[in-house]
């Protein structure tokens, strides 16, 4: 008898799969409990107030800081939701769903400290986006409620808020909020007046049919896609908008006739919009942003001048990372002209496949557009962006997935000068990120900030001893940089915004082991600090847990790191190695230098997140959270070739060095992960025994549903059908000889994670005599937002821990 292929073999499994399944249905002997909370204490951390967040107006004077709530009730999130076209919506007021809002708005004077106290706001603020007026004087902000989403606008001077126009907008994208740049009022999408609602319909009227006539349409794993005809006209009747124009003195103009509007985009002199919409037809193989979409210029009136492309459906592109449309895209008004537009083409086809030495075209357009389009340079990589200081001093960037390449130019628009290359490097080299420019506020548009020959950047500073981050001043010139400034040690500290260029003063947020997050001035020229907000620290009862970034390496050598948590009080010479929990995300990488790089930062404000497992510090668990989990593929390996073997040498490099500190007990180890963090921690135990159980959160376990590519594997299952066998945890679930609790959230949106996924893997291992536990969260998406649902996970989580690391067996 013949061996069987690589591809028998995966429909026998799918077989085996399908008799697992059938023979064992999930359902059949649930587990019926209410929702559980965890001890006063993860209470406390799960309602601890998340950090601020601010934004300097354009003339850098004020800094508006927004504040957050904490998690929303199972109610909340139980809220109607539509799934449209890869889109989630609440339909009950036309905004997306479960949106995350600010609750209380503040506003600081940057030269004087003192806070301005805005009247007006209305009395429960759910503020679902905010944007300054490019002349600092005015924010308008849109407002949620049950009902619908106001426009809002506050007056600095006045200190007084109002709502700014009757109209309801149409925030199913988010909220358009699209200042003119002589911030005389804003663009925005209303919503559109007279469409008459779809009947619901329970009987069809026919059969859903889609057909492939041999053409190629590969397409990797959506959620959420439109279903049928009725599906078609939802997305008709919630998605069409009407443009209106907003001024600051309420009057309201309509431009345009109603559509489903993409984008909305002024000139940089306010004289022409740049609007892109979706048109049918519409496609039930992929989401939104791969449907026909038309782009035009229209004058202020709303009458089309100028029609910049008509992109087709795309349904058919390869599934290859650096695949793009054909055609004009990534269209756009260059930000120092009047009125010119930028895009690029492909000059491959927008197949990485096929063999070119030019890959993208960059081309600018002035008004009125009757000219031949000018072409700015040719591409070997793919166009990524263009930011220009003026028609002289542009800088376009190009990157390459396959080789995580990126090259910056140095561009003269005028065309006086060639195409100047400022720096090549892979953009996985996180030590030597040169960092990203600055960008000035001049005449309400944003420019690219140059002094003579400098431009100012910002980075993170990676490095060894974790990230510091830095201001340096570039030439363009001689390609020379000097080092203006670093974070110190015993704080992490980030550039937010120039506050005066010339003088050399910055927005910086700072924090440090036990201080929050905290917004400063900083004068770079005297080496100034100045406090600009004071939070208090969130929750005071975790004081006195410790974190520590270690670095360790693997067996082949490759150089590891960690942050490692220990519970408060702790000493390892008189209480000795405790439990473990290692908590990862497994991150795929071209060379070993980059992968053996550190991220993050011992400075850092020891926020114990729920989310995470820092939370098991307060339980007596040490905890080594972000372990690094390389998978490494040099040259013209691919890193998933010997992923199992690597995964394998990572956790016996975790392990070891919890052992090697005396903080861990190699018996007693968990590992877990969300995301591809429980696809790896599946894959961990089936393939070895090095950990006691693990916890895997809305994780995708058969690869075989994944089947034109998964994560940043670009091959498909016909390619390598052994490589989706080999990577599969369904597939070994035989071998999965620890217990593992398994979390889901039933309504998973997540591309491939689909909540069945941890279903059929529950079912495997239960089928087959192992020991599971699963639960489904009701009403959660991929990331689990309700109160009552992070306290169960909580609870979850905690007493299967306890039960298999700390209970005598």
């Amino acid at each position: 008898m013949n061996k069987p292929s690589a591809l028998n073999a995966l429909v026998l499994a799918l077989g085996l799969g399908s008799f697992l399944l059938s023979s064992a249905p999930i359902n059949a002997n649930p587990v019926k409990i209410d929702y559980q909370q965890p001890s006063q204490g993860l209470i406390d951390i799960v309602d601890a107030a998340p950090s601020p967040g601010g934004s300097l107006s354009p003339n850098g004077d004020l800094l508006m800081v927004m504040n957050y709530p904490s998690l929303p009730t199972i109610a909340d999130v139980a809220a109607d939701e539509l799934k449209l076209a890869g889109r989630r919506i609440n339909p009950a007021n036309y905004t997306v769903s479960q949106a995350r809002y600010i609750s209380s708005l503040g506003f600081v004077d940057v030269d004087s400290g003192e806070s301005l106290r805005i009247k007006g706001l209305p009395e429960e603020l759910k503020i679902i986006g905010a944007s300054w007026a490019p002349n600092g004087d005015y924010v308008a902000f849109a407002q949620m409620t049950a009902e619908n989403v106001e426009l809002w606008l506050v007056d600095i001077e006045k200190t007084r808020a109002k709502r700014l126009t009757k109209q309801s907008l149409n925030a199913v994208w988010g909220p358009m909020l699209e200042w003119r740049h002589d911030s005389a009022g804003l663009y925005t999408y209303t919503v559109a007046s007279g469409m008459k609602k779809p009947a619901l319909k329970t009987v069809p009227t026919g059969p859903v049919i889609t057909e492939s006539m041999g053409r190629n349409a590969p397409g990797r794993t959506y959620q959420d896609l439109l279903q049928n005809k009725q599906d078609e006209l939802l997305f008709d009747y919630y998605f069409t908008s009407q443009i209106s124009f907003v001024g600051v003195n309420g009057r309201t103009k309509e431009v345009g006739e109603p559509a489903i509007y993409r984008s909305v985009s002024t000139s940089p002199n306010d004289e022409f919009l740049l609007v892109a919409n979706i048109e049918r037809p519409y496609s039930y193989a992929v989401p939104w942003y791969r449907f026909p979409v038309t782009t035009k210029v229209w004058n202020t009136s709303g009458k089309a001048v100028y029609t910049v492309a008509e992109q087709p459906l795309a349904d058919n592109l390869p599934i290859a990372f650096d695949a793009v449309e054909q055609g004009r895209r990534s269209i756009s008004w260059r930000n120092d002209a009047d009125a010119t537009l930028v895009w690029a083409e492909a000059a491959d086809q927008g197949d990485p496949a096929v063999k070119t030495e030019i890959r993208d075209r960059v081309y600018q357009q002035a008004a009125p557009f009757n000219e031949e389009p000018q072409k700015l340079l040719d591409l070997s990589k793919r166009y990524s962006r263009l930011l220009a200081a003026d028609a002289d001093t542009m800088l376009v960037w190009e990157r390459w997935w396959a080789d995580r390449d990126e090259k910056l130019w140095l561009v003269d628009g005028t065309g006086a000068a060639e195409p100047k290359l400022v720096w090549e490097r892979s953009w996985e080299d996180r030590y030597n990120d040169p960092g990203q420019p600055f960008t000035v506020q001049q005449d309400g548009r944003t420019l690219l900030y140059v002094d003579g020959d400098n431009m100012l950047l910002r980075g993170a500073g990676a490095s060894d001893e974790g990230d510091r981050p830095f201001v340096d001043s570039y030439s363009l010139a001689t390609g020379e940089s000097e080092r203006l400034w670093r974070s110190e040690a015993p704080y992490f500290e980030q550039p937010r915004d120039i506050i005066d260029a010339e003088e050399l003063t910055f927005l910086t947020q700072r924090e440090g082991v036990d201080d929050p997050a905290d917004f400063y001035v900083r004068d770079l020229d005297d080496n100034k600090l100045r406090a600009l907000t004071e939070t208090p620290h969130p929750m005071p009862h975790t004081l006195g847990i410790t974190r520590e970034l270690i670095t360790y390496k693997r067996e082949d050598g490759l150089p590891m790191s960690a942050e490692l948590y220990l519970p408060a009080g702790y000493d390892k010479d008189r209480d000795g190695p405790l439990p473990t929990m290692v908590w990862a995300y497994p991150r795929e990488y071209k060379s070993s230098a980059a992968a053996a790089q550190v991220s993050g930062s011992p400075y850092e404000f020891v926020r114990i997140s729920y989310w995470g497992p820092q939370y098991l510090a307060t339980q007596g668990y040490a905890v080594l959270d972000s372990a690094t989990m390389p998978i490494v593929g040099e040259g013209d390996k691919q890193p998933n070739d010997t992923f199992i073997e690597q995964l394998v040498m990572n956790g016996k490099a975790a392990i070891q060095a919890g052992v090697e500190r005396g903080v861990t007990d190699p018996e007693r180890v968990a590992l877990g992960g969300h995301s591809y963090g429980a696809f790896m921690t599946a894959n961990m135990l089936a393939h070895s025994d090095l950990f006691t159980t693990g916890i895997a959160r809305s994780g995708a376990y058969n690869r075989s549903l994944t089947p034109f590519g998964f994560q940043r594997e670009e091959r498909t299952v016909w390619d390598d059908p052994d490589l989706y066998i080999r990577m599969s945890p369904f597939f070994h679930a035989h071998k999965i000889n620890e217990p593992l609790l398994m979390i889901h959230g039933s309504n998973d949106n997540n591309s491939g994670t689909f909540p069945m996924q941890s279903e059929r893997l529950y079912q495997a291992i239960k089928g087959l005599g192992g020991s599971s536990r699963l639960v489904m969260l009701p009403h959660e998406s991929h990331g689990y937002r309700a109160r009552e649902s992070i306290l169960h996970m909580l609870w979850e989580q905690t007493r299967w821990l306890d039960t298999y690391l700390k209970e005598e067996k």
